[in-house]
């Protein structure tokens, strides 16, 4: 900077005449301060000899100069076009605040060539311009990610189930192919019981095994003597007269299959060694005797009370003390009276349809009759095709009368059995409540004794030690019957509850199929009284009520024809003698 008049200080102390207004700098004079600096020597020079002393050349001097650094927004970057003045909004600028600094935006490199910059100028290597991505010619973007899209496996696949059902092993049961075995005496039914299972106690997943009925019955003794307090799905009753029947062997064969799935069904009856030995053992009589021989089989007196040297003894009429019991008890006495009286309607019904059944039998072989002696063909035809569609109707009514017993029926004499078998489960726990007080006078009687001989001293030592030893006993004999008790009745509720849900499943699903199977009986009787009445509208088609021709066979002496309507005809004849 150059020295002003004769009174200026050569060290700067007096501020110079020089056209600056202050020391600072303006945003665009710090930004171009070493890029100017030329020009602004030859600027100052020219304005001194203009009003300076002419004799004294101008001389340079490096003096310090306060500097205040400012954010600068220069679109040309930090060098700026070389060469280039300040615009003349430069003292505009000046007045103006600073701008707040900005954020540096992140640098994407890459291998491409960089474009050409549409501004003068060195180009800024950390600038991005937005134009210039929006290019053909720019560098190539990163390929597009595509959105993860649903997995196909899950779509296909089973739907997902809890824990709990993952753990539980599954069981698919049937019992079919009934067929009679032995001599006139000892004659019984075989069924093939087939079991599908994921259980790991099984040696195979599929086998099959024959059992007869006294089997079904004797896993269902031996269940209830394991499992008191559980309400054990019972078998069908016996029948003595028509055992073998096809329609009694059926529903029985029903009621054995929906027995073995209850159970196997049930979370606790389904761990019992002896269903596993039912469904899998080869030599079911010879395992049976074995285990006997081991463990006598459970009856009345013994199972789990009797293991524990408990008495089963009834003692008087039992109060029941649960006012929840007392109402189920209640409920269970009405609901089978109720069972048993529509099953006593439900096998009248069932007798009228089969009576029905016999009453169409009868009027299609009258009509046959009739159609025969008729000498007009014009009537003798529709007879004819009427006594023909009064057999189908009898055929559709044995059926009806078959499926109301399959479907409805047999639900209901489940349920008759069924409440038999929670009848059983209260005794059961009326019994673990006389052991369990039969224990406690015990307990008291051994304790009389003891304070007994307490009294006399230690005279007798010995015995009093043999006495303390059976109160004890005693004690722990009433403690494991008063648990037996309270867990059996906290068994019972749950076993009462899943009762209930299953009769309302299996009602509303037996009375679902019931008015299905009576819909569609209805349906096909009034389909071919339909068909029929179509034919008698066009009886003046003779090929309507067509009678194929009668060819005689060889045999001489009966005269009939050969035809499939002669047979069946013939059948009818039979039949009504």
């Amino acid at each position: 900077m150059d020295l002003g008049e004769a009174g200026d200080s050569p060290w700067g102390d007096v501020p110079s005449q020089s056209t600056s207004k202050s020391p600072t700098f303006s945003q665009e004079e710090s930004s171009t301060k070493t890029q100017d600096a030329e020009p602004s020597q030859q600027s100052q020079s020219s304005t001194k000899s203009a009003t300076g002393r002419g004799s004294r050349g101008p001389i340079r001097r490096l003096v310090a100069q306060p500097t205040k650094l400012e954010a600068v927004d220069d679109p040309l970057g930090p060098l700026g076009p070389l060469g280039a003045n300040a615009g003349p909004g430069a003292d505009a600028q000046a007045d103006e605040p600073p701008a707040p600094p900005q954020k540096e935006q992140m640098v994407i490199r890459t291998t491409m060539p960089q474009p050409a910059q549409k501004r003068a100028g060195p180009a800024d290597p950390h600038r991005i311009d937005d134009d210039d991505l929006d290019r053909p010619a720019g560098p190539r973007a990163p390929p597009p990610v595509q959105a993860a899209q649903p997995t196909p496996v899950r779509a296909t696949g089973q739907p997902s189930v809890s824990v709990e059902q993952a753990a539980k092993p599954s069981f698919h049961i049937t019992v079919g192919d009934p067929h009679k075995v032995g001599d006139l005496t000892s004659s019984h039914i075989v069924y093939s019981v087939r079991t599908k299972t994921t259980s790991k106690g099984y040696r195979q997943p599929e086998f099959e095994v024959k059992r007869r009925y006294r089997d079904f019955l004797w896993l269902y003794n031996t269940m209830h003597g394991n499992n008191p307090g559980v309400v054990v799905p019972p078998p069908p009753e016996k029948q003595a007269l028509n055992r073998f029947e096809s329609n009694f062997v059926e529903s029985r064969r029903a009621a054995l299959e929906k027995m073995l799935n209850k159970i196997a069904a049930h979370p606790t009856l389904q761990h019992d060694p002896d269903l596993k030995l039912f469904l899998e053992s080869e030599s079911f009589n010879v395992d049976v005797k074995h285990k006997e021989r081991r463990e006598p089989i459970p009856g009345e007196s013994k199972g789990v009370l009797g293991s524990l040297g408990i008495n089963m003894g009834g003692g008087s009429k039992f109060v029941e003390q649960d006012d929840w019991f007392h109402d189920r008890r209640v409920y269970l006495d009405a609901l089978e009276n109720q069972l048993k009286a529509l099953m006593k309607s439900m096998d009248t019904m069932v007798n009228q349809r089969k009576a029905m059944a016999e009453a169409a039998g009868e009027f299609s072989a009258s009509l046959h009759a009739l159609s025969t002696v008729e000498l007009s063909p014009t009537l003798s035809g529709p007879l004819d095709a009427l006594s023909d569609l009064q057999l189908t109707i009898r055929d559709i009514y044995d059926r009806q009368a078959q499926q109301d017993v399959l479907t409805f029926g047999i639900t209901i004499d489940e349920y008759i059995r069924l409440i038999g078998s929670v009848k059983q489960a209260f005794s059961q726990r009326q019994k673990a409540f006389y052991s369990w007080h039969s224990a406690e006078s015990e307990l008291q009687k051994r304790k009389a004794t003891q304070d007994k001989l307490l009294r006399q001293g230690r005279s007798q030592q010995d015995r009093l030690n043999q006495v303390s030893a059976e109160v004890a006993d005693a004690e722990r004999k009433v403690h494991q019957a008063r648990l037996l008790f309270e867990d059996m009745g906290r068994l019972m509720r749950s076993e009462i509850d899943r009762f209930e849900r299953e009769k309302v499943e299996d009602f509303k699903s037996s009375v679902e199929t019931f008015l299905e199977s009576a819909v569609e009986a209805q349906k096909e009787l009034i389909e071919k009284w339909e068909t029929f009445l179509m034919q008698l509208d066009a009886e003046d088609d003779e090929t309507v009520f067509y009678r194929p021709p009668v060819y005689q066979s060889s045999d001489k002496s009966t005269g009939r024809g050969d035809t499939a309507v002669d047979r069946a005809r013939a059948t009818i004849d039979e039949d009504s003698d």
